[in-house]
């Protein structure tokens, strides 16, 4: 697996903080408080991307890490929205650069998979940003197994390295497990994974009648709709209270207990929200509890559907 590390030579935290919310549901003041807990819990590595909050989470982030930038890990992304031709990758990464305040990216990802670019187009741009010393490391978000081996063998053929993979994964979306994470084993590539807590379903606040992104978004309502999702995270929550453990504690050691998994992004609106979260990282999950824990969601079949082999 590739090792992560900051430009001072300082190795990715084990679990990364996501900033999907700076600027937007989180206040500049617990932004500013979030990310100093982080620190305090040596969590140097952080994930954002363009669109985010038109581009208020890049801006807060890029004055939080100023006097430290060296010693930190920052993640962007880019092409989405506008798609992955080269002028719109630039265009992007300039202005996530001005944000920031930084004149590099240490993680540059292709926000989601684009078919109506040619990949040669795509990593042209994205080999000029490297050469320059702009980016450190490439990686893909939200790209499928396929997906991402026509773009490793494309980003070869230029000299680059896709080293980062990013996709969705936590006990109630776990169809990662079928190729991602192998590909992302056989291929050397360092796992980044987002949403360990399934859109906060896994929280079990939906459990108690309370709002959120599945009461307020569409796309989220729609993701996390089958019943069975619901029933996992009561059933979780029934668990953790029968060993002692809050259940989001629970639902993040899950993912991170997995060995293919290099780092999940957790997130938190203000620093109470997240210290349930940042407890996984001191909780050692013994293989029973793994096992209980797995046992509460369905495990996809595999790749070929040879029910036998699973």
């Amino acid at each position: 697996m590739p090792v992560i590390s900051s430009a001072s030579g300082q190795k990715a935290s084990s679990f990364c903080f996501g900033t999907m919310q700076f600027g937007g549901t989180s206040s500049d003041a617990e932004s500013a408080a979030v990310f100093e807990q982080c620190r305090a819990h040596a969590i140097n590595f952080f994930d954002c991307a363009f669109g985010y909050n038109n581009g208020t989470s890049e801006t807060l982030l890029g004055g939080f890490i100023a006097p430290e930038r060296e010693n930190l890990i920052v993640t962007t992304k880019c092409a989405h929205p506008g798609g992955s031709g080269r002028a719109n990758i630039l265009a992007q990464f300039d202005t996530s650069r001005k944000r920031l305040a930084t004149d590099y990216i240490d993680v540059y990802f292709l926000h989601r998979w684009d078919d109506t670019v040619p990949l040669e187009e795509t990593f042209d741009a994205l080999a000029g940003l490297v050469q320059a010393g702009h980016v450190r490391h490439l990686g893909v978000s939200n790209f499928s197994a396929w997906q991402t081996m026509k773009a490793l063998a494309v980003a070869a053929k230029m000299g680059l390295r896709i080293d980062v993979l990013q996709p969705m994964y936590s006990l109630i979306k776990r169809q990662a497990e079928v190729e991602i994470l192998p590909m992302a084993k056989a291929e050397d590539m360092a796992v980044t994974p987002y949403s360990p807590l399934g859109g906060g379903v896994l929280t079990g606040k939906y459990l108690s009648g309370n709002s959120g992104r599945i009461t307020t978004d569409n796309a989220y309502a729609a993701r996390y709709a089958p019943d069975w999702m619901a029933q996992t995270a009561a059933d979780l929550s029934t668990l953790a209270a029968d060993i002692g453990v809050l259940a989001i504690t629970l639902a993040v050691a899950w993912v991170a207990r997995n060995p293919t998994i290099t780092a999940p992004i957790i997130s938190g609106r203000n620093p109470g929200q997240l210290a349930p979260s940042l407890a996984a990282m001191s909780y050692e999950m013994s293989d029973e509890i793994y096992a209980r824990v797995s046992a509460l969601s369905p495990t996809p079949p595999p790749a070929t559907d040879r029910l036998e082999e699973a």
